[in-house]
C-alpha cells in the first residue's frame, strides 16, 4: 500500500493548493521542531491546564505531547489551545504504565517534575539525553507509579514561600528553558529528514479543505 506520508512527490502535488507563504512558514517552524524532548501530563483535572501545556509545546517547538487520562477523560479546550492541536501530536493513554513503557521503548529517560527531590534543578539538567518530562495533577503532583519508574527528577528553583506553581506555568518555564538549552548544545535535536517530510505532509493536508478529493486525484495519476 502506498505510504503518502513518505512520498515527496505527493507533497509537491498538494503544495500547489497552499500559498507560498504557508509553505515557507511550515519549513521555518519545522526547522525548530524537536522530538529529543517530549512532554507527558498525568491526569490533569483542569482541562485548560492541559490545553495550555500543549500551547507551550507548540510555541517552544516540542512536537509530541503525551496525555494520560486514567481518571479524567477530556477533549482539548480549543479556546485555550488557540489552534495548537493542529500542530502538536497528541498521544493518549488510559494508564500511566502504558505511557511510561512506550516512552522507555522509544529511548526516553523518564523525568519526574517535583518540588521535593534534589536530583537536578532546572539550570543543571543534562539535555544531551532524550527526555520525557512528566507533569502531574495541580493538587497532588505525580503518582507513585511515575516517581518509582523515574530515571531522574527535575525541579524549578524557588525562593519564595510558595512551594509549587500551577502546572501550566511550571510546564512553560521548564519547556522554554530546556528547549533553549538544547538549541545551544551540540546535540542533534532536530527532526530527521523522514520526520520532517512526514510532518510537512501532515500539516499541508490539514491546510486543504478538499484534501480527500485532491489525494484521490493524485493516486489516480500515479496509478495510471
Amino acid at each position: 500500500m502506498h505510504n503518502l506520508f513518505s512520498d515527496p512527490e505527493y507533497l509537491s502535488y498538494i503544495e500547489e493548493f497552499i500559498t507560498e507563504n504557508r509553505k515557507n512558514n511550515f519549513d521555518r517552524v519545522l526547522q525548530n521542531r524537536t522530538k529529543h524532548i517530549t512532554i507527558a501530563v498525568e491526569d490533569v483535572f483542569q482541562l485548560h491546564n492541559t490545553s495550555a501545556v500543549m500551547r507551550s509545546c507548540e510555541v517552544f517547538g516540542i512536537q509530541d505531547l503525551h496525555v494520560v487520562e486514567a481518571k479524567f477523560g477530556k477533549d482539548i479546550d480549543k479556546e485555550i489551545a488557540l489552534g495548537a492541536e493542529k500542530w502538536v501530536d497528541i498521544h493518549r493513554y488510559n494508564n500511566i504504565n502504558s505511557c511510561v513503557t512506550k516512552l522507555k521503548q522509544q529511548g526516553y529517560q523518564i523525568v519526574a517534575t517535583t518540588p521535593h527531590e534534589q536530583d537536578a534543578v532546572l539550570d543543571q539538567f543534562d539535555v544531551t539525553k532524550p527526555a520525557a518530562i512528566f507533569f502531574g495533577t495541580e493538587r497532588d503532583g505525580l503518582s507513585q507509579d511515575v516517581l518509582k519508574q523515574a530515571d531522574a527528577f527535575l525541579k524549578i528553583p524557588m525562593v519564595g514561600f510558595t512551594e509549587s506553581l500551577n502546572i501550566s506555568v511550571s510546564a512553560a518555564i521548564i519547556i522554554q528553558h530546556l528547549t533553549n538549552s538544547l538549541r545551544q548544545s551540540p546535540v542533534n535535536w532536530k527532526l530527521s529528514p523522514d520526520q520532517f517530510l512526514e510532518k510537512k505532509i501532515d500539516w499541508t493536508r490539514k491546510s486543504i479543505k478538499d484534501i480527500d478529493f485532491i489525494t484521490q486525484k493524485y493516486l489516480q495519476k500515479i496509478n495510471k
